[in-house]
Formats: C-alpha cells, structure tokens, sequence
C-alpha cells in the first residue's frame, strides 16, 4: 500500500491537555503528520519549547504582551514566523499550507477560528465543543458550504462518529452519552454544599485541563456534549440520552431503528479518540494499554441526578430553547467556573449563576454571528456580576 502524505496540522492550544497529547501522537506517527501551527494562549516557554521541536511554519501567542518574549526565543528559528493576539489565531487557522485544524482551545475562544478554518475549506479536528454549543446551526451551515468535515475528538462524540460509519443516517433511533458522574457522584446538595476546588479538580478517571474538570464534576460538560451531540449528528432534541457509567470504558452507544445496539469501548485515554480523528480515514497502529474484560468484570448503569446536578437539566432546556439560549449557558458556565476556581463562589452556585443568566439574557430565536458576539459579552457582564 502506497503511505499516505504527510497530513498539515495547524494545532490550537497546543500547550494544554489536548494539546500535548495531541503531540504525543504526532511524535508516535513519524512522518504521518507535520505541524505547520502551534498556538498558545499564555504558556510561553511551553510553546516555544514545542516550536524548537517541530519547527512549525507559524506560533501565535493570544497574549499579545508575552509576543516579544517568543519572537525573541525562536529568532534563531527563521522558518517560523511568531505572531500574536485573537486575529493572528484566525489567520494561522486558514493558511492554505493547513490540511486540518485541530481546535483544542479552551471555551467560546475556539468559535471564531473554527470559523476561519471553516470559510477556508479546511477539515476540522474538533475538541472545542464549545464551539458547537454557542453556534451550532452557523457553524454546520459553513461546514457543508465549504464542504468541510468536522471529526469529532470528544471520547463520547468520536464512540457515536465511529458506531456510525457504515450506516444509513435515517436508521438512528437514538444516541446514549455515556457519563462517568465525576468526582461527586452520589453526593447529597447538603454534601455538596461542601466541596472544595481542590476535590473537584480531582476527576477518577481522566486527565483534563481545570475547566473541563469542573465542568464534569457538576455534569455540565455532558450538557454541553448533549448540545454538540445534537449538530455534530443532526439530531432532534428527544434523540439524545445520558446514562452515567462510572467505570468510563463505553465511551458512548447508538440505538438503531431495529432496535439493536452498537457501542465504541476502550480504556479512558484521550489519545485515542485523537489519533482516530487526525487519522480517519485510517485506523493508525499504537503501542497503548489494551482493554481487557478480566480487568473490568462489572460495568454498571445509572441514571444522571438532575436534581442535584442541576447543569444538566439546564443544558437540555437550552438545547431545546435554541437559538442563543445555548450560547447564554456555555458564557455564564465560563464565568461560574472561572470564579469558583479562584474561590469566589461555591460549588453549588454554578448552576444558579447559569440559570439566572438564561433568565436575564435577552433571547434571539435566529441568532447572527454578530448576535452570538454580543450575546457572548452581555452574558459574561450578568455573569460577572452575579459572582461579585
């Protein structure tokens, strides 16, 4: 068989978790893959470490008051060009030199270079799921007017993409994202009165950057995957159900409309839902651990705790609103976070800052761009306030 070309990677945050993992599989596939873009958005030294190594066309630094520290460390480097700030990072995205754009930032900063990325035709990696929550119409609108594919990298979304392949989209009855339940399953609210940063950055089966953490931690991430679920798949809003299952190894399942059942299982590493999306539509070899059933003789099932967890249910009201209800809860779930991860607010507050936004923020039923831009900052100044 003739190997494939080296595929261009432009990789968006490449200095978080997602990001160095994404590395690690670049580094285990030699000549598979080139990185044409690393970007950051305050980790310097670690992207200047990266740029030494893979020696990419283009870094961007989004903290533009940290540009001449890295322009100055890779002088000797003139095959990179160092730029800086939101609008450098939306250009690195669509250079023609890019076969596919890996978006590994973190929240509503993925959207815009997606975007970019998008207009530009070229195939997207997504671990941004933001990006589908805040404008999933817009942005699978773009998709199939470029005619660019979107690979899932979320473990849950790239289970559903791979149970997927082969069949007739007409025969999904339903799809089930599986939920590990986090750090806190099984708490009471008076428990969770309780909680500190520090327990809830402890998640018991992945390693995640701080913000996803949390998210999963009070189950607003699964929220989120729930939206995204609904465009990355074309779904209706009564095709999408949550099931937590702690031991996280079936990553998720779809219902045919025969009944049947199909399910994407493996160890909980993120490296692997990564190289099948840099690789679709190839099946690339590795060396990782292996799952064995001997080793997980029990896999359980349970119901998701709205009542206590209550981002969730508030995930599937925005999904159903529509418009830029979704946009409203992904903008007021970043401010909650970021504040109870400085120690502002406690861990149940995170969903009453969500729910208050939803009800203050003016609702748009057809969203612009322009409109999902200022719904963005309208919300994060509600937000911002309410975690005074």
């Amino acid at each position: 068989m003739t190997p494939s070309p080296a595929r261009s990677l432009a990789l968006l945050g490449s200095t978080g978790s997602i990001g160095t993992q994404t590395l690690d599989v670049v580094r285990a596939h030699p000549g598979r893959f080139r990185v044409a873009v690393l970007t950051a958005q305050r980790s310097a030294d670690l992207l200047v470490m990266q740029a030494r190594e893979f020696r990419p066309a283009v870094v961007v630094i989004g903290d533009e008051a940290q540009y001449a520290g890295v322009k100055a460390a890779l002088a000797g480097q003139p095959e990179t060009t160092v730029m800086a700030g939101a609008a450098a990072l939306a250009e690195a995205a669509a250079r023609p030199d890019v076969d596919m754009v890996l978006t590994a930032l973190v929240g509503y900063a993925g959207l815009l270079p997606t975007i970019a990325a998008l207009k530009a035709g070229k195939a997207i990696a997504l671990a941004n799921k933001e990006t589908l929550v805040v404008a999933g119409q817009l942005v699978t609108t773009l998709a199939r007017q470029s005619g660019s594919a979107i690979y899932p990298v979320d473990s849950e979304h790239s289970a559903i993409f791979q149970c997927l392949v082969g069949e007739e989209p007409d025969a999904v009855e339903k799809i089930i994202l599986t939920a590990s339940g986090g750090p806190f399953r099984g708490r009471s609210v008076q428990e969770l009165a309780q909680v500190t940063r520090a327990q809830a950055l402890k998640h018991p089966n992945w390693e995640m950057g701080a913000k996803i953490t949390i998210d999963s931690a009070s189950l607003m991430n699964k929220g989120l995957e729930v939206i995204e679920a609904k465009w990355l798949f074309g779904l209706t809003d009564d095709q999408i159900e949550v099931v937590v299952h702690p031991q996280s190894i079936i990553h998720s399942l779809v219902q045919f409309r025969d009944g049947s059942l199909k399910a994407q299982l493996g160890l909980p590493d993120m490296k692997l839902p990564i190289q099948y999306a840099l690789g679709y539509p190839e099946r690339l070899p590795n060396d990782f651990p292996r799952f064995s059933f001997l080793d997980y003789p029990t896999l359980t099932f349970e119901k998701p705790d709205g009542d206590t967890f209550r981002n969730l249910p508030l995930a599937f009201e925005a999904m159903r609103r529509g418009g830029n209800a979704p946009c409203v809860l992904n903008a007021a779930n970043e401010i909650a976070v970021a504040a109870f991860l400085r120690e502002q607010i406690g861990f149940l507050q995170l969903p009453e800052v969500v729910e208050n936004c939803l009800s203050r923020v003016s609702y748009l039923a057809e969203p612009s761009l322009d409109d999902y831009v200022q719904t963005d900052a309208e919300t994060r100044r509600v937000a911002a306030e309410l975690v005074k």
